[in-house]
């Protein structure tokens, strides 16, 4: 699409959910992002619906020569529970969605990005979950030699001290800890975007205001999704205005001073009858080198930086 040499490769592995749909908009409409493919994963709704979704969006920018593969649709271990209360029976409720032009490739999302890394040179391709990590983990479960090869590992999931999907777990971890285990051990470097940093990625009336005064139907279409979004956060969550979470990881990835980080070591909690799909990040002491620790948590935000990534994204796919 429109990235350059210097374009950072990046794979969107994602469930949209109007959030996921924000974030292929910032990743499709900023020249510092090269989107490889999409692969799509079963949980803010079924995988046949978020599948459409993520060809709907990229109809919607123009952006119908990125592939997409359609991934797992059940997590590794446990039942998959949607999040329809929040995204809707589409998952994307709230905006009318375009027929998506280009037919969705063939193959398996979890070899296509094997495949992918595989063939492209050592430390090009940064992996950006924004679902339930099952396709991540069946990749490196089937080819661990990807380990090594990755980039680094920029999700959306987790969070250091609050939940939503339980009061200690949020919905992308808690719907497959397993998978969300594997890809946490893997000694990749890996940020993990959690609520804890997306919480603060609200969006405002003030800065929908600023997505409206574009007035294309792009713009539309985004403050569309935002209206729904703040009415379903008001109506389960207890928000006035919603949290945009998934953009996050690709606003990070384009500007490394949108937030702030905290090196730590991470796992998730497998077998706690409270406590299951809880992120553990170790925060006690002194922060550990790069050497001794490949993890990190986001801890916080530059609002009007990110809001301007998103803005400006919006704007320059016309």
């Amino acid at each position: 699409m429109m990235s350059t040499g210097t374009a950072k490769k990046i794979i969107m592995d994602c469930d949209p959910g109007h959030d996921d749909a924000m974030a292929l908009i910032l990743a499709v409409g900023n020249p510092a992002i090269d989107l490889v493919g999409v692969t799509t994963v079963g949980g803010n709704q079924s995988l046949d619906k978020v599948t459409y979704n993520v060809r709907s969006v990229l109809e919607m920018v123009g952006a119908t020569d990125i592939p997409v593969h359609a991934g797992c649709g059940q997590p590794l271990v446990r039942p998959l529970s949607v999040a329809a209360y929040v995204h809707g029976e589409t998952g994307l409720d709230g905006v009318e969605l375009p027929e998506p032009s280009r037919p969705l490739e063939p193959g398996h999302a979890v070899n296509w990005i094997i495949d992918t890394i595989m063939k492209s040179k050592p430390q090009t391709i940064t992996l950006v979950p924004t679902g339930p990590l099952t396709n991540i983990a069946m990749a490196v479960r089937m080819e661990p030699r990807i380990v090594e090869r990755v980039k680094e590992v920029v999700l959306m999931g987790g969070g250091y001290h609050v939940g939503n999907a339980t009061p200690v777990a949020e919905f992308n971890v808690k719907t497959d800890p397993e998978a969300a285990h594997i890809v946490f051990e893997q000694d990749w470097p890996l940020t993990m975007v959690g609520l804890d940093l997306t919480h603060q990625a609200l969006c405002t009336p003030e800065t929908q205001d600023r997505i409206n005064a574009i007035g294309t139907p792009l713009a539309a279409f985004a403050s569309g999704l935002m209206d729904f979004f703040r009415k379903a956060y008001q109506d389960s969550e207890d928000f006035i205005n919603p949290p945009v979470h998934d953009p996050c990881t690709v606003a990070y990835l384009i500007d490394p001073t949108v937030f702030t980080t905290r090196r730590c070591h991470l796992d998730v909690e497998l077998r706690g009858s409270l406590t299951a799909g809880m992120t553990v990040a170790d925060l006690r002491g002194l922060e550990p080198s790069s050497e001794d620790c490949h993890t990190q948590v986001a801890v916080k935000l530059d609002f009007d930086k990110f809001w301007s990534l998103i803005v400006e994204a919006i704007q320059r796919l016309g």
